[in-house]
């Protein structure tokens, strides 16, 4: 009988640990993030609103980013305009050089005609629509009168940005190799625009929430360009989620491509749904060579992700008392002790599961009402002591930048009014005090 049971038992233990082998346990707060993948050097999603990031993928990590380059030139056009130095019916005269670029048999182009003119207008189409690198180097020439002074201008962008890292070594992103003599001095015939993942959503987010009109442009699948010219062209955009083309879906807009034989296929997209609107970058789709939807599938995948697997909810309802802080101690007050509670609601994007028990408060104390950690009397109900940082433990990714994140900080005030101690009891105190530190 024993000798049966030990049978049994073994049995058991060998089914348990094939059943565990089979069906590994996660916890549930992570589980999807555990599994989930983009099949690209580089990922990123974020929310455009308040730049929370939804997935990270080697998202820090500069890597070539071919012609979504153009979205930092665009900006730095868009900057001209909006400062009242560009017109969009300003004209850009083309170079003989423009023009020799514009017809490479090898490149995305309309074809410029040397000598001809065409409007500011005209040509920022043509650089999102058509991805034309003639075009947006025509306009770096109009804005700043010669190729290396606009890819300066670029940089200098980027550095307001808070980006740092960023190889930038041309105005289209084009391979220097393409550019003959109009590459940027010190850099090589062979370089290329770099970016990490997460500094083009950084861009990006800037870019549409700044100039929202780009995105009346990005989401144009078809356009005549040089319509009144000797030579109209039909633009086609490149970004195969538009309505009507093969990689269709619901809600994109935007933004653009960018593909280089070092840099891959690459896309920053964005989606709105449900009042939400989501940023992607992919960078180097790794099975392009076999699919050319392979951005756009990776894209899809993320953008899905973002939507569907986040939720903004309020971890913290106003006027509460604070987890560990229900009080502050006070300075000459009549009650040497004030109660606090946060200002308004604290809300936080978190993922699907995740237990709002677990979101972490510290709090720091300051302002003008503060001295040494403690509220100075007389206060009115309502004061503003300090700030609450909220922390999600589970949430592994944060911020594009930590400006952002304070954003989510909520204010820490008084409940009650403060009225100062007479001078006795100050006094008082500060004799007990006194006895108490030499005893």
């Amino acid at each position: 009988m024993k000798f049966k049971q030990k049978i049994i038992f073994t049995l058991l233990i060998a089914v348990g640990i094939f059943i565990g082998w089979v069906h590994p346990v996660m916890a549930d707060d992570d589980s999807t993030t555990s599994t989930f993948s983009i099949n690209a050097k580089a990922a990123i999603a974020v929310d455009a609103q308040s730049g929370k990031i939804f997935y990270s993928q080697d998202a820090k990590t500069p890597l070539p980013i071919a012609s979504i380059s153009k979205i930092i030139s665009i900006l730095v056009v868009e900057d001209q305009l909006k400062a009242g130095k560009l017109s969009l019916q300003d004209t850009v005269t083309i170079s003989p050089e423009i023009a020799a670029i514009s017809v490479h048999p090898d490149l995305s182009n309309v074809a410029l005609t040397a000598g001809q003119s065409y409007t500011v207008e005209e040509l920022i189409h043509a650089s999102l629509i058509q991805s034309a690198n003639a075009a947006i180097m025509a306009l770096a020439e109009k804005v700043a009168g010669s190729q290396d002074k606009f890819v300066d201008m670029m940089k200098e962008t980027l550095i307001k940005l808070g980006i740092k890292d960023a190889k930038i070594v041309n105005v289209s992103g084009l391979n220097n190799s393409y550019l003959g003599d109009m590459i940027y001095p010190g850099s090589s015939a062979e370089d290329e625009n770099e970016l990490s993942a997460q500094d083009v959503a950084i861009v990006a987010r800037h870019l549409i929430n700044t100039y929202p009109e780009v995105l009346q442009i990005s989401q144009i699948t078809q356009e005549t360009f040089g319509a009144n010219t000797a030579t109209p062209t039909i633009m086609t955009n490149w970004n195969r989620m538009l309505p009507g083309f093969s990689d269709e879906k619901s809600g994109v807009d935007g933004l653009k491509t960018g593909t280089t034989d070092l840099a891959g296929a690459c896309f920053v997209g964005t989606i709105t749904k449900d009042n939400r609107r989501v940023i992607t970058v992919v960078l180097h789709a790794n099975d392009h060579p076999n699919n050319s939807s392979a951005r756009f599938i990776e894209t899809s995948k993320l953008m899905d992700y973002a939507l569907e697997q986040w939720q903004y909810v309020e971890v913290l309802p106003k006027n509460q008392a604070l987890p560990n802080l229900k009080q502050i101690n006070v300075i000459d007050g009549k009650e040497q002790k004030v109660p606090v509670a946060n200002q308004e609601p604290i809300t936080l994007w978190v993922q699907n599961g995740t237990d709002l028990k677990n979101i972490q408060y510290s709090y720091q104390l300051s302002g003008k009402a503060i001295s040494d950690q403690q509220l100075i009397a007389p206060a009115a109900s309502g004061t503003i002591v300090g700030q609450i940082i909220p922390k999600n433990p589970t949430d592994p990714y944060g911020y594009l930048t930590k400006d952002l994140e304070k954003a989510t900080y909520g204010k820490i005030i008084t409940t009650q009014k403060v009225e100062k101690a007479n001078f006795l009891v100050i006094f008082g105190r500060k004799v007990k005090a006194f006895f108490t530190n030499l005893f």
